[in-house]
């Protein structure tokens, strides 16, 4: 599905065809038909426009026929059926520069997009490098976003965790991880991005747009160094809740075999009363609760024994 947005008179409005300063966004369902239709109205290259159906395309600039290719990650849900998969995965975005228009194409719906729509009134058209700049800032603060969930989830996960025998709170955690992975690798190629956009005059920044590009930069640290911190702080806990878990298995165990040794006892006087053999008052009409009255007397010695023990 293609889009075309214009703003008229500080409003955004969908027009029928991309006009000069007209930002056309590309959303899924994505059909060869509408890429071909697009790459001859506009004259950019097919390949472009398909660099966004690769999940695992990394971060990078390049031009091709005076048309300008910015491809950068941003995080997603991941809507996966399987359990152990990561909560959140990152996507490609590609922005390209035609000269007259601004297009993104994107393979998945993500909240980076959603959030520049929702500015776009805001923004001035014949200024294309500052539209690519705020769609780089809806990014970040999407990563930011994202990652203040994941810190909260962690915490709900730790909580559940601290008189928990079960795997399940784990293996939620693990997926957390897994989404925190993602994020680094996509954050650390957007930071290396923005910085060679930076050192370089691939989009011919003025000063105003670098300086902003550069308060980019910072936050995508910031992003990147609160995503390795949440990293290290999970991975210390989950080797710590797993010693845990483990310990109080160990403890259930050390209570089922200390249960299982006191009703051997009796047990054991019973079964040697029921030998076949002749014994001492086998025809006493008390017979039966001798062993029965040994038997408890026994457990409640050797009870009596090991609490006093355990509690030294």
């Amino acid at each position: 599905m293609i889009q075309y947005f214009k703003i008229v008179d500080q409003h955004t409005i969908a027009v029928d065809k991309p006009d000069a300063g007209t930002w056309v966004n590309v959303l899924p369902p994505l059909r060869q038909e509408e890429f071909s239709e697009l790459s001859q109205a506009l004259m950019i290259p097919l390949d472009f426009l398909k660099d966004s159906l690769d999940i695992d395309e990394r971060s990078r600039y390049e031009t091709e026929k005076n048309v300008k290719l910015i491809v950068i990650k941003t995080p997603t849900e991941n809507n996966s059926f399987n359990d152990s998969d990561a909560f959140y995965i990152t996507i490609p975005i590609c922005i390209i520069l035609t000269g007259q228009q601004v297009v993104t194409v994107n393979s998945f719906e993500n909240e980076a997009i959603k959030k520049f729509l929702n500015s776009f009134q805001n923004r001035q058209p014949d200024k294309p490098n500052m539209m690519v700049l705020k769609i780089f800032e809806k990014i970040t603060m999407n990563f930011q976003d994202h990652l203040k969930e994941i810190n909260q989830r962690r915490n709900m996960l730790e909580q559940k965790l601290y008189a928990s025998i079960r795997n399940e709170e784990l293996l939620q955690l693990m997926r957390i991880q897994k989404s925190l992975v993602y994020f680094i690798t996509a954050l650390r190629s957007n930071e290396l991005l923005m910085m060679k956009l930076a050192r370089t005059g691939f989009l011919h920044l003025d000063s105003t747009e670098k300086d902003f590009l550069d308060d980019l930069i910072i936050e995508t640290s910031q992003a990147l160094e609160t995503a390795n911190t949440y990293t290290n702080i999970l991975s210390s806990t989950l080797d710590a809740f797993a010693s845990i878990i483990s310990n109080n298995q160990n403890e259930v165990l050390k209570r089922l075999s200390t249960i299982t040794i006191f009703l051997s006892i009796p047990v054991l006087i019973a079964s040697i009363y029921g030998m076949n053999v002749p014994l001492p008052f086998q025809h006493s009409p008390y017979a039966f609760w001798m062993p029965v009255i040994l038997s408890f007397l026994v457990l409640a010695f050797v009870m009596f024994n090991y609490i006093r023990r355990t509690k030294r």
